[in-house]
């Protein structure tokens, strides 16, 4: 059975970056990711624009030239893309890695139809796939979502969104924008005070105007087929909101189930992975961690900027012990 030097799990900006590393040091490497590449940049939604300028945003040296200041997501996934063709990457697509386990100094990926095996590992899966969900009734059902996508389908309703970061700012707006009735609801008492400069004053305003109803320090607490009960945190009073369309931007969190499970400490409350800072090898020896999964519940400490630049360092550690 082939026994490659590194498998990169996920094909995110900073597992691209990582398996551009290997290929320049001529490893025998493969990138394995649940769906396509940088899936979590193709479920953005539709019309977002990066927070970074586009050449900061750059991996393997090759230039990323965007048409505005910040690059949209239709040129972040078409240029990911022609990163991958230029390099000729090693990737295996729709491949869900389900364990991973260390027999000797091999390790064993399993998937649902084969066994991998790698000399080392990294895990670049991001934090996108796991919502931080509310365990509220209602939560699954259909008019439900943790993901926001476009405006046009919810034009004329009345639609609710959760939550007072970039995520929900974004799609409060952008529905607003498209003639939908929008109700911001927000535990705490004001925006995210780490939101985008230039987009909370323009929510502020809507609010002010009453264009956008808000009710901070208000949590929701059910969510029926028409309606949302939500619960002010000061007098505990309830209040029925009605509801064609709902949007829990509550943020995400990595799969600390996943670290777990194959053997990667997490410190605290926050789910802080065990790493070491100087090379991003885990606790568990052999296994190297990249991107904003170093964060854990951190979200905010990395992203694409400087988690792109891990696989250089990932690579050069790995090129020493093999």
């Amino acid at each position: 059975m082939n026994v490659y030097d590194l498998i990169i799990i996920g094909a995110g900006p900073c597992g691209l970056a990582c398996a551009i590393e290997a290929e320049k040091n001529n490893l025998n490497y493969l990138v394995v990711d649940k769906g396509n590449i940088t899936e979590s940049v193709r479920r953005y939604p539709v019309n977002m624009l990066f927070f970074s300028t586009s050449e900061n945003i750059e991996i393997g040296n090759v230039p990323f030239v965007s048409m505005g200041t910040r690059p949209t997501r239709i040129e972040a996934l078409k240029y990911y893309r022609k990163v991958v063709n230029h390099f000729d990457l090693n990737i295996k697509l729709f491949t869900r890695i389900n364990n991973v386990k260390r027999d000797n100094d091999i390790f064993s990926l399993e998937t649902a139809d084969e066994e991998l095996r790698a000399k080392k590992v990294v895990v670049a899966t991001g934090y996108y796939d796991v919502p931080r969900f509310l365990d509220i009734p209602g939560e699954s059902m259909p008019h439900v979502s943790h993901y926001y996508d476009e405006a046009f389908r919810y034009s004329k309703t009345k639609v609710i969104v959760v939550g007072g970061a970039n995520s929900a700012i974004e799609a409060a707006l952008d529905l607003y924008r498209n003639d939908a009735d929008v109700t911001l609801v927000h535990i705490n008492d004001t925006l995210d005070k780490r939101a985008k400069y230039w987009i909370v004053p323009d929510l502020e305003n809507r609010i002010k105007k009453n264009e956008i109803k808000a009710y901070f320090r208000h949590r929701v607490i059910e969510i029926d087929e028409k309606e949302i009960i939500i619960q002010n945190l000061d007098d505990h009073s309830t209040r029925t909101l009605k509801a064609d369309f709902i949007f829990l931007m509550t943020g995400y969190r990595p799969d600390a189930r996943f670290l777990g499970k194959i053997g990667i400490k997490l410190k605290g409350e926050r789910l802080i992975p065990e790493i070491n800072p100087d090379t991003f090898e885990s606790n568990v020896g052999g296994i190297y961690l990249a991107g904003s999964i170093i964060g854990g519940e951190e979200t905010a400490k990395v992203f694409i900027e400087n988690g792109r630049l891990h696989g250089k360092t990932i690579v050069s550690d790995i090129m020493k012990k093999l």
